[in-house]
């Protein structure tokens, strides 16, 4: 064999406080106390590098990358300090840069500028030993298809400047900023290689040799060829996964050049592109295939099959069962951008993340051993909120989690039949198409923590303020429209109705909104659509809450868990606060109703709920009368009490304005007139589809700058507006990977999840969109996160989504309080539409209250990270078969 195959690394590895969690800039205090041999000083000197001894083996260079990392960590404890090997420092941003003082860095922080102050990154080299130049260049043409999976194993930066920046590894755009950075392009020889070089020097963009950035390279001081895609990898055996591959894909090269075979070596713009996607998805996303046409993949495919080709040489390197296992390993826990991202998820603690990345690099080489078991027969796919990407459970499941594994199998299915009882005995329905179906609860609740209801409860009231000021606006005095803002045809909109411009102004017209959120797979919340004319669910939450309580009474409960019930005063309070300006008499007390269509309605089961838990008068078009008396504004009264009703919650099937009753009186028009001249108020009045008409759904960030002066606090699903004729060339040549929906549909009608659908459903939809445009929207396909669901005895991972609720009582801070209740929807097995008239369930949703474990924990500490010293621990147990299967993220 030419190449000489050994081993070596070097680690980049920042340097942490261990009483504030923040950067230290002590390598030069640590590095007078180490040995020049192995610990060098980086641009930045809250960095220390390690270089490890030449190796052949990768037992070897775990012995060496340990070694080497305890010296560093022993000396840096005299210090109060801790190691961490991570892309970025969770807890850094860039005011933490300081330069190490010599005369080259010096040099480049003048030339560069930023580019040097951005630098609180850390990388993993890896080295690989081909002395001969020639044949070290022709390697590295040939392998530039194998970078992107390494880069996606080794992601460890998603956090920087105190934010999640959506990207596994935001070090790889960072680092690609360099002019030397990047593949090299096509080169046949060591000599066009240096000619190359010396012409980057001779330019003056870059200073000398060492500043050769490129991806792969003949290393500038070693007879090595040197990777440098990665991130730095806090588990020692990540690094050894990756040196094991790499090795083995070099191997493969310099056969393949051995035999003569041509090399495919990948145009430049497509290889930047993979690096881009590993970078920003990393294990939880797709990469590239790698091919000369790629096309996306799931990242555990495309790792497994990069081990499966790289077989004959791991094999013959004596690695394959290493590597095999290794590759296992990570794919089951993720790369460190998923540990980091769970870790931050719990409490919405950056501290949190300092703490685990610190702790894994001071671990053994192999990861902590798992505190609890894996769900072995549970399907795992990226984005479960219950199950990580190991089959382990996430802490805040563990006692749901082994409450139902303790539970026998005669207790659960009577847990079901208790269940199914309390469905029926509470009348617990929904209507569909004329229909009564059962309101289907699982029993395997959702955890919503106190930081992640916070951060909701912000961005849905400020959404809520906005779409309130916009109802007052365009059915007023149109300032957005004379600004520019909106066109003034948007009076043509399905949603607009005339008779909604009789009201007085000032009036709050929608006090009672609802919002579907989503989660996708790197935990992200998205607002996915607005309800603002009668959104249903608050009822179904609260019964969810009972059912839950009948039927698994002793189901462990967090502290600090969210009582439901307490939506039933805000909401009556909300609705009085609308009615007290028609009360007639000085003194009178308001008196509020639920405005039903009847029980034929849908919705009957939430209108009698909220009308009996809320105290309010339940009532439907035979239960009233209008009642006109001179020189006063009309009043709405019940028929058979005489009761003056001041606030009417509109619950109807059809606009207010064409109901008539039993006997044929158009009792809409009348209310309406009433409601105009002050006699009454209407919450969520006629009109209210304005807002949230699905083409609406792209202004409301618009709304929320224009009226607030404020940015957008949750980000919406990004959405094409069909009747834009450039939007619509978009949409229309991807309905197949796009979500087409009528921009007036309601419960899932008419939905279209172009990637599910037959390809003659696709074209059918395609040409409903060229046809009438201006009744379309179009979204992209969001990877909704899942949660366990009971399939009769076994738990199977479901897509779900959120329905929250606010209620409003102005346009101001504070007037918009978000209900401690919300409720989760569940897709059937297969499908990603959650409705419950498409065949959907639903979940009992847990929220947290700021008087919680979760939430003490949410503020920072004020002790020292607690870390243990490098050492080793029990191999994790690893089920290879369910580890970590193709995540059908976008299995619908």
């Amino acid at each position: 064999m030419s190449a000489e195959l050994t081993l070596g690394a070097e680690e980049e590895l920042h340097l942490i406080d261990l009483e504030s969690g923040k950067l230290s800039a002590r390598a030069p205090q640590l590095l007078s106390r180490l040995p020049e041999a192995h610990y060098s000083a980086e641009i930045q000197r809250t960095t220390v590098e390690t270089n490890t001894a030449v190796t052949s083996t990768l037992s070897g260079l775990r012995d060496e990358i340990v070694r080497l990392r305890k010296g560093l960590i022993d000396a840096a404890g005299a210090f109060g300090l801790g190691v961490a090997a991570v892309g970025t420092a969770p807890h850094s941003d860039f005011a933490d840069f300081e330069l190490t003082a010599t005369g080259r860095y010096r040099r480049m922080q003048e030339q560069y500028r930023l580019l040097v102050d951005e630098q609180l990154i850390c990388g993993l080299q890896i080295h690989v030993g081909v002395s001969d130049r020639d044949l070290a260049v022709q390697i590295a043409q040939r392998i530039s298809r194998d970078l992107p999976i390494l880069l996606a194993l080794s992601a460890s930066s998603p956090f920087l400047n105190g934010h999640d920046t959506g990207y596994a590894s935001i070090r790889t755009t960072i680092w690609q900023r360099w002019p030397s950075a990047g593949a090299t392009g096509e080169l046949g020889s060591a000599a066009e290689y240096d000619e190359m070089l010396s012409d980057l020097i001779a330019s003056g963009v870059i200073a000398d040799a060492k500043m050769a950035y490129f991806d792969v390279r003949p290393s500038a001081h070693e007879p090595t060829l040197e990777l440098r895609v990665c991130d730095a990898c806090p588990i020692v055996d990540d690094a050894i996964l990756i040196a094991g591959i790499f090795r083995a894909s070099v191997r493969a090269a310099e056969l393949d050049i051995e035999r003569g075979v041509p090399a495919e070596i990948q145009r430049a713009p497509l290889h930047r592109a993979a690096m881009w996607q590993a970078a920003r998805g990393g294990l939880s996303g797709q990469l590239l295939d790698g091919t000369s046409h790629p096309k996306p993949v799931p990242a555990a495919w495309a790792v497994r099959d990069l081990v499966s080709r790289l077989r004959p040489q791991l094999e013959e390197l004596g690695d394959y069962d290493e590597v095999r296992e290794l590759s296992e390993m990570t794919l089951a826990r993720g790369n460190s951008a998923d540990r980091q991202r769970a870790a931050f998820a719990e409490r919405g603690e950056l501290r949190d993340v300092v703490e685990l990345v610190v702790q894994e690099t001071h671990g053994p080489a192999q990861g902590s051993a798992p505190s609890v078991s894996a769900m072995r027969s549970y399907r795992t796919r990226a984005g479960d909120e219950a199950v990580g990407p190991s089959s382990m459970p996430r802490p805040a499941y563990h006692d749901i989690i082994d409450f139902y594994r303790a539970l026998p199998l005669a207790e659960l299915t009577a847990r079901e039949n208790a269940r199914t009882s309390f469905t029926a005995e509470n009348s617990l329905t929904f209507g569909v198409k004329g229909d009564v179906q059962s309101f289907d609860v699982d029993l395997f609740p959702r955890l919503i923590s106190a930081y992640q209801w916070n951060e909701l409860s912000a961005g849905l009231s400020q959404r809520a303020r906005a779409i309130e000021a916009f109802l007052q606006d365009i059915y007023g005095e149109q300032r957005i429209v004379a600004d520019g803002l909106m066109p003034s045809t948007i009076v043509d909109s399905p949603g607009w109705r005339e008779e909604a411009t009789l009201l007085k102004p000032g009036v709050v017209r929608a006090p009672v909104q609802g919002f579907d959120l989503v989660r996708n797979e790197f935990g992200g919340w998205r607002v996915l659509e607005d309800n603002v004319r009668a959104p249903s669910g608050a009822a179904y939450s609260m019964a969810a809450r009972r059912l839950m309580d009948a039927a698994v009474p002793d189901l462990p409960r967090p502290s600090g868990l969210l009582d439901p019930h307490t939506a039933l005063p805000l909401l009556r309070e909300t609705l009085l606060a609308g009615g007290a300006a028609t009360a007639h008499q000085p003194g009178d007390a308001a008196v509020a109703a639920v405005f039903s269509s009847g029980p034929n309605s849908a919705a009957w089961f939430e209108h009698s709920a909220l009308a009996e838990g809320a105290n309010l008068l339940l009532v439907t078009a035979d239960d009233l009368d209008v009642v006109w008396s001179e020189g006063e504004a009309p009043k709405v009264v019940e028929k058979a009490t005489g009761t003056v009703i001041h606030s009417l919650y509109l619950r109807l099937d059809p606009e207010l304005v064409d109901l008539v009753d039993s006997a044929e009186r158009p009792l809409g028009e009348q209310i309406m007139k009433a409601a105009a001249e002050g006699g009454v108020y209407l919450a969520n009045a006629p009109g209210n589809g304005i807002a949230d008409d699905k083409a609406m759904y792209c202004n409301i960030p618009d709304l929320i700058a224009y009226y607030l002066d404020e940015r957008p606090l949750l980000e919406s699903v990004p959405t094409y507006r069909t009747s834009d004729p450039s939007e619509r060339r978009t949409v229309l040549e991807r309905v197949g990977e796009l979500v087409t929906k009528p921009v007036d549909g309601e419960g899932g009608r008419g939905v279209l999840i172009g990637p599910s659908a037959p390809a003659s459903v696709v074209a059918e939809r395609r040409a409903e969109i060229a046809a009438n445009p201006e009744i379309w929207v179009a979204q992209e396909l969001v990877a909704l996160s899942s949660l366990p669901t009971f399939d009769h005895t076994s738990l199977e991972p479901r897509h779900v989504d959120l329905r929250a609720f606010v209620y409003v009582r102005g346009t101001e801070p504070g007037d918009a309080i978000t209900a401690d209740l919300a409720l989760t929807r569940v897709a059937p097995a297969g499908s990603m539409v959650v409705n419950s008239s498409q065949g959907g369930g639903a979940k009992d949703t847990w929220i947290l209250g700021p008087d919680s474990v979760h939430a003490e924990n949410m503020h920072l500490r004020t002790g020292p990270l607690r870390i243990t010293r490098i050492g080793s621990a029990p191999e994790a147990e690893l089920d290879p078969e369910h580890a970590d299967p193709e995540h059908p993220e976008q299995e619908a």
